[in-house]
């Protein structure tokens, strides 16, 4: 899930979360990084699921075009087949 809403001056405000597996975890993290979107939180909701899944909060704020390829980078960091 994810949200982009325009905050003005041709800027955007970005929240939302990725459902990873935890081979997934370090570079979607490192990428989402290193795409100045700020990782705020990292957990899971369940203990025996299969697969564990872990969840990826995230915030941002800036050029919406740079932030929605910093969003893909990270989406191509999981198996998702997106």
């Amino acid at each position: 899930m994810l949200s982009f809403e325009a905050i003005g001056h041709g800027q955007a405000a970005i929240t939302g979360d990725y459902v990873i597996l935890p081979d997934e975890v370090e570079g979607v993290l490192r990428t989402l990084r290193s795409n100045g979107i700020e990782v705020t939180a990292l957990h899971s909701h369940m203990l025996m699921d299969s697969p564990h899944v872990l969840y990826a909060h995230f915030w941002a704020r800036g050029d919406p075009a740079a932030l929605a390829r910093g969003l893909r980078a990270a989406l191509d960091q999981t198996k998702s087949g997106a």
